[in-house]
């Protein structure tokens, strides 16, 4: 006779953060759910800037939502700890000297095979999978990997450095196109640098 975990996909029970079965788990305004824990931790890294994000979607929470226990979801985690569910082993590359960390990783950090300009982040292989598969992710800009985030993304508006102002010689994003540097001469970054080299 088939169990309930026949049926069900572990990725839907575990916390993209510590990537095991959830354990006292919590619910965002979003809806994505993760560890009590988990969650807590992530967002104590972030108290300074007052803004919290949830760290599947982005999105953003101020002030820092009240986290409570989501009970029918833990009930449900009892059920399917007692069928022998279990979560898989996170597939880590560890993180050498000089490597860029996984943003998300907890514990033992991951190396970091990719940033994205959007969330401002650096994602292992294991916690990159959600830019692959959320539909809204997709679209985020991804590079390789880099510990200079800062320096691709706009001060003022914090969006990629997207076109290069041939007016004031700088890398500026959409945003500024349309304001400070409205009507100046704007092309591809790849086109300011093919020229300054030349």
């Amino acid at each position: 006779m088939a169990t309930a975990g026949d049926f069900l996909d572990q990725d839907q029970f575990s916390c993209s953060v510590c990537l095991d079965l959830l354990k006292d788990p919590v619910a965002l305004p979003c809806g994505h759910s993760y560890c009590m824990g988990c969650i807590k931790a992530h967002w104590d890294l972030d108290d300074h800037t007052g803004v919290y994000r949830c760290p599947q979607c982005r999105e953003t929470f101020t002030p820092r939502p009240v986290l409570r226990r989501n009970t029918m979801l833990a009930e449900l985690m009892e059920k399917l700890k007692q069928t022998g569910l279990s979560a898989p082993p996170p597939a880590h590359s560890p993180a050498g000297p000089g490597d860029v960390l996984c943003a998300v990783c907890s514990g033992s950090q991951a190396r970091a095979v990719k940033s994205c300009l959007m969330c401002l982040a650096s994602y292992c292989q294991t916690h990159l999978q959600p830019h692959h598969e959320v539909a809204r992710l997709k679209r985020h800009t991804l590079v390789n990997a880099t510990g200079h985030l800062d320096e691709l993304v706009c001060l003022n508006h914090d969006k990629p450095l997207e076109f290069y102002c041939r007016t004031d010689q700088k890398c500026v994003c959409y945003l500024c196109t349309m304001d400070e540097h409205r009507g100046h001469d704007s092309v591809s970054p790849a086109a300011g640098r093919t020229e300054k080299q030349e």
